[in-house]
């Protein structure tokens, strides 16, 4: 029958009385002091160490203490007689177990197979253990990582400029423990950061470089992430541990696809800005322009309406000497009155377009003058578009 398990005999030069107890399903070693004992453990093929305590040459307590503290397997003592200051001893010093020798026929192979069973049992539930501990920190890391990119996600939207955006982006970068330098790229202008705030010129210039260069560039422990208008170095990347180096890329990635998208809306909250400030100068410069030409043609219609009164006054005037008869003078007068009629009817239609153009303009100039646009307001410039169409 071949042996299941190995044992470790610590005992007298003539003690065989241990190893006759054993039966096959054991294999046996014989040893006589703690240092062959210990030398014997250093393989590693041994699940338990017997101990007799009747040798007086083997200082039992110390020699436990040892084995527990550099193999940490089972160890029984082996006493001759029941004595509890012994027992209480024994267990003190780390031991697993007490016999008395007169035990050893009936209940030694029970204890030997129950101890290393149980020891073997242990060593697996510590195992499982130690891979759910593990196996709970990488939940609980990548719950945190979650958390920290949801916040950086729901924070960013308050950023009204890119300084804002690269330090809160950094905040969220802290928890991942990389050293890093960023780039920011708007329509207006670069951003370059630092942890610090203050840029680096080597760096920045990488950054500059290697955006174009697709969205992972890695030489040892640097990497270079790149989308869309943000660029990031990582300077300490944990390249000797595969999980962390992963994790990090695919968190860190979505913080950077978030700015990114920031970027993009305060784009083009700048460029609205911009498209404003032009329409209310344009506007300010027609206001000037249409006043100056209100003024013109006014005076233009003023003058017209006065040559055509002054014309039919003078021609008036003439009738007695140009030898008409009456029906002749009636026709030219009515002529005349019927200019007259005419040209004061342009004349109201004209002002009736000026106040229209003037109505228009006030609501333009009212609407520029504030930062948010009324949408009443841009209405009532709707309706004064058509009533001048």
């Amino acid at each position: 029958m071949a042996a299941s398990y190995s044992i470790v005999i610590l005992g007298c030069d003539d003690d065989l009385q241990l190893a006759e107890h054993v039966d096959q399903s054991f294999e046996v070693l014989m040893v006589k002091n703690e240092a062959e004992c210990l030398q014997a453990l250093s393989d590693n093929k041994h699940q338990l160490v017997l101990v007799d305590m009747t040798c007086p040459s083997i200082p039992v307590a110390d020699v436990c203490r040892n084995i527990k503290s550099d193999f940490d397997i089972p160890v029984i003592f082996v006493n001759s007689q029941e004595c509890n200051e012994e027992r209480l001893a024994a267990y003190d010093c780390g031991a697993d177990d007490y016999l008395r020798v007169e035990d050893l026929a009936t209940e030694l192979h029970g204890r030997l197979e129950r101890i290393i069973i149980n020891k073997i049992a242990s060593d697996q539930l510590k195992v499982q253990l130690a891979q759910a501990n593990e196996m709970a920190f990488i939940a609980m890391s990548d719950t945190s990582d979650l958390g920290v990119n949801i916040q950086f996600l729901l924070d960013v939207n308050n950023c009204n400029n890119l300084d804002e955006l690269g330090m809160r982006l950094f905040q969220a970068l802290k928890s991942y423990q990389i050293n890093c330098s960023l780039q920011l790229r708007s329509q207006f202008y670069e951003k370059n950061m630092e942890p610090t705030g203050m840029a680096k010129p080597l760096e920045s210039k990488l950054l500059s470089e290697m955006k174009d260069q697709g969205r992972y560039v890695d030489f040892a422990h640097r990497s270079v992430m790149n989308y869309g208008a943000v660029s990031l170095l990582v300077k300490n990347m944990p390249i000797e541990d595969e999980k962390k180096y992963g994790a990090i890329k695919d968190n860190v990635f979505s913080l950077l696809q978030g700015a990114d998208a920031r970027i993009q809306a305060l784009d083009t909250l700048g460029s609205l800005d911009l498209e404003k400030n032009l329409v209310r100068s344009l506007t300010m410069k027609m206001k000037d322009m249409m006043s100056t030409v209100d003024s013109s043609y006014q005076g233009v219609m003023r003058d017209i309406a006065s040559v055509v009164e002054e014309m039919a006054d003078n021609i008036e005037a003439s009738m007695q000497y140009l030898g008409m008869d009456e029906a002749q003078e009636k026709s030219l007068q009515t002529t005349m009155e019927v200019a007259i009629v005419a040209t004061n009817k342009i004349f109201n239609e004209g002002l009736k377009l000026d106040s229209d153009l003037h109505g228009f303009l006030v609501h333009i100039d009212s609407l520029f003058k504030t930062d948010k646009i009324n949408p009443d307001q841009m209405q009532k410039i709707i309706e004064s578009l058509e009533k001048l169409s």
